[in-house]
């Protein structure tokens, strides 16, 4: 009968160490793509090849100012998006923390027709629930959103995104 692999610090996928917050938002009168694309450039990821991951920050996982990433380069985050069309307000963001014990944190997105002091409670919610579910408690929760009231005749798109690096 097969044994279950063992723990081991070593480990064949890579464990970010540093990660960094970003946002952006873009308007666009052909279509809402290009508005997201818009909104990537912004943020300062638009010319990555974004793969989207869930909401881990790792133990001993730092934050970092935002840096260059080669074009191309395969990059992870955790991103949070949303569109829409003329007249309507709209927001994306993200919430992180810390556990209080050190292990590591948490990383929860969000978006919604409305505002970002809207979306700021809602992530606040999830934030709570990620740490309850997990009987931790989390050190302060930080935030980053974007809104975006789209002009008529226009797409729109608002990002934000938790960017991990090697």
């Amino acid at each position: 009968m097969p044994h279950a692999a063992e723990p081991s610090d070593r480990t064949l996928v890579p464990v970010p160490s540093r990660f960094f917050v970003t946002s952006g938002k873009g308007i666009n009168k052909t279509s809402e793509l290009n508005a997201f694309d818009l909104a990537l450039l912004q943020a300062g990821i638009g010319e990555q090849n974004l793969v989207s991951v869930s909401s881990v920050l790792p133990i001993g996982i730092r934050q970092v100012d935002r840096v260059r990433i080669s074009r191309g380069a395969i990059t992870h985050c955790v991103l949070a998006r949303h569109g829409g069309g003329e007249g309507e307000v709209i927001s994306a963001g993200i919430a992180y923390g810390f556990r209080a014990d050190g292990e590591g944190g948490y990383v929860a997105e969000g978006h919604l027709h409305g505002t970002q002091k809207s979306l700021k409670e809602f992530l606040k919610w999830r934030m709570e629930e990620i740490a309850h579910f997990r009987g931790v408690e989390l050190r302060r929760v930080h935030y980053r959103t974007e809104e975006l009231s789209i002009p008529m005749d226009h797409y729109g798109v608002c990002i934000a995104a938790c960017v991990f690096l090697p």
